[in-house]
């Protein structure tokens, strides 16, 4: 048995829940696969086209979901496309054992969450999306339903992310007001702190051109979700420009990347994680890949000034962001040990010291 400290597991604590059988990887794991505080899950060999979303409730598993719901299986091993408006259900290479301390939870890696994929980790007899409870032993599956642009994956591609947890340790806000006084969690001179930290939106622009974002084209051609920078902005991407009013409105099913005002830091001893939809802030969602890992936003790791990027997309009506309005919540954990190696360190780092910045496969 791993002998595990309270909080959230470190890359080296996850190679050692590995060795142990607790992560159960059906090929070696690859070199950049573990994150500082995270892992990296990697699609298997099949995908099924499924007629709807599901929770397999506690009595089923997710075969026995599949058998009634899905209209055919996809070989994934040779690269496989997955069209927008359609949900598909996909075996993971990664499964667990956990023990009856250890509980997970599942997040969209931010690259997929800024192509518009909307993926969701499932379990045997689950009645909640992206989480796993103490003592599960069993498989894991993505559901995977890209809302914008058609995708290309196949047989070790990465849409998912995890993160595993002992203990009760995310922070009160009072325990969250003491670590910004100390460690200024974001460039807010008098954040707000309530179930986590306020994060703003930026509307005022970046650069000389005053770019506020980009909005997603419709009926464009596909992403290679393992090919950074295949594909041109132009092809994919409207850009969006301040104006006098500094005020954006969101129109329906249409998807934006925006960027928070807020430049955010994630001390090394902690992991943040951006709140999903909050309804008292207004008929949208945003930021659909809520997991920064310790040292983003970090100087000793390169990352002083590092915003947040924001998926954002409106519900059933047209809606007005303003400049500085709140759009989410940071709640931050405590990490069980400080990482060796912080985020923008290692080969996956991919959004430190980032401003406005668009998913790496576009260039």
């Amino acid at each position: 048995m791993v002998a595990l400290k309270d909080g959230i597991q470190s890359a080296d604590a996850i190679m050692r829940l590995a060795e142990a059988g607790v992560i159960k990887p059906e090929t070696p794991f690859a070199s950049d696969q573990v994150q500082p505080a995270s892992l990296d899950l990697r699609l298997g060999r099949r995908a099924y086209r499924v007629r709807a979303s599901f929770l397999p409730g506690r009595n089923h598993t997710v075969k026995d979901r599949l058998t009634q719901l899905s209209f055919h299986e996809i070989d994934l091993s040779a690269g496989a496309i997955l069209e927008t408006g359609s949900v598909y259900i996909a075996e993971l290479q990664e499964s667990l054992a956990l023990p009856d301390d250890l509980s997970a939870a599942a997040n969209p890696k931010s690259s997929t969450g800024r192509i518009d994929v909307f993926t969701r980790v499932i379990t045997d007899r689950s009645q909640e999306f992206d989480t796993i409870g103490v003592g599960y032993a069993g498989p894991l599956y993505a559901e995977i339903s890209p809302r914008t642009f058609p995708v290309l994956v196949r047989t070790g591609t990465r849409l998912s992310q995890l993160r595993l947890r002992k203990g009760e340790v995310r922070l009160s806000d009072t325990e969250l007001q003491a670590l910004h006084e100390r460690e200024r969690v974001v460039t807010s001179a008098e954040p707000s702190i309530q179930e986590g930290v306020a994060v703003s939106v930026d509307l005022a622009g970046f650069g000389s051109d005053n770019l506020i974002g980009y909005r997603a084209k419709r009926h464009t051609g596909l992403v290679d979700v393992d090919k950074p920078g295949s594909c041109r902005i132009s092809d994919f991407w409207e850009p969006l420009y301040a104006d006098a009013s500094r005020t954006l409105i969101l129109d329906p099913g249409q998807f934006y990347i925006l960027a928070s005002k807020e430049a955010v830091h994630v001390p090394p001893d902690y992991a943040a994680e951006m709140v999903p939809f909050d309804p008292l802030v207004g008929e949208f969602r945003v930021h659909y890949a809520g997991f920064f890992d310790p040292g983003f936003g970090h100087v000793g790791a390169g990352g002083e000034g590092a915003r947040a990027v924001l998926e954002v997309r409106s519900r059933d009506v047209p809606f007005i962001l303003e400049d500085g309005q709140i759009v989410g919540r940071l709640v931050y954990e405590r990490m069980a040990e400080r990482p060796k190696v912080l985020y923008g360190a290692g080969a996956g780092s991919n959004y430190q010291a980032q401003g406005l910045k668009l998913s790496k496969h576009f260039r």
